[in-house]
């Protein structure tokens, strides 16, 4: 088997994610269920409008600091000018506080992480690391699990991934799109852009999901399209589906 590159995405396909943002909603949630109880406003309602304006958000302006913390306070200016409800500066800065506390939980890797890169590695394949969100947040992430042992300096961070940056990256960097892997839990913004690109890409759907992750796939695929059930099958998928990846639409 030729060597393979290989892109991974980082948050919900190495690491955990979305269960830190789901704990702190949760929270949001049951505080704003509190205040606004005798308005008939319910968990589901105040979750819906918080994931459709925090949705909209990134849509327009990419992954930032400020997008998460926002979705909460504008949801309580909703829901006050809705039911009218005083709003109150110290119930404003509690929201924006507990939003930004999303980013000072800890980074836990997915179980056999580190396992499954050392295996791909010892395979002689080139590994690469294709995340989005604030460059900030997401290197100190990359530091802490110390991911540029395997990635070293193939580590691409954006603001807003999108097949334009994913097309930059393939150029710039000559990757042999018959011989490149992009694995990762967003079907926006890891698997539709692989597609689109022409490269091969492997589904690996997160336990917890953001809403903004889930569209139609409408792009056939011009070479494997895979989904697995956890990383532990990336490398015989890998080995399995590689030699024959260019004669072949294989599709699981």
């Amino acid at each position: 088997m030729d060597k393979q590159t290989i892109i991974f995405d980082m948050d919900d396909t190495l690491i955990h994610c979305n269960k830190y943002f789901e704990m702190i909603i949760s929270q949001f949630a049951d505080q704003m269920e509190m205040w606004f109880r005798g308005f008939g406003i319910t968990e589901k309602q105040i979750r819906d409008v918080q994931q459709e304006l925090d949705v909209a958000m990134v849509e327009q302006h990419g992954f930032t600091l400020e997008h998460f913390p926002q979705s909460f306070i504008e949801t309580y200016e909703h829901y006050s000018n809705l039911t009218g409800y005083p709003q109150n500066p110290v119930e404003r800065d509690w929201l924006n506080t507990l939003g930004a506390s999303v980013y000072d939980q800890e980074f836990e890797a997915f179980p056999n992480m580190l396992e499954v890169l050392q295996k791909l590695k010892d395979e002689g394949h080139l590994l690469c690391l294709y995340t989005g969100g604030v460059e900030a947040i997401q290197q100190k992430k990359v530091d802490k699990l110390q991911l540029s042992t395997f990635f070293e300096d193939r580590i691409y961070i954006a603001q807003h991934k999108t097949v334009d940056v994913l097309e930059r990256i393939l150029v710039e960097h000559q990757y042999d799109r018959k011989h490149t892997w992009m694995i990762g839990n967003s079907i926006r913004t890891d698997i539709v852009p692989a597609l689109q690109t022409g490269i091969h890409a492997i589904f690996i759907p997160a336990q917890v999901e953001w809403q903004y992750n889930n569209i139609e796939i409408k792009v056939t695929p011009q070479g494997a399209f895979l989904t697995l059930k956890d990383l532990t099958e990336v490398p015989h998928a890998i080995r399995t589906f590689a030699p024959e990846a260019n004669s072949a639409n294989p599709a699981i």
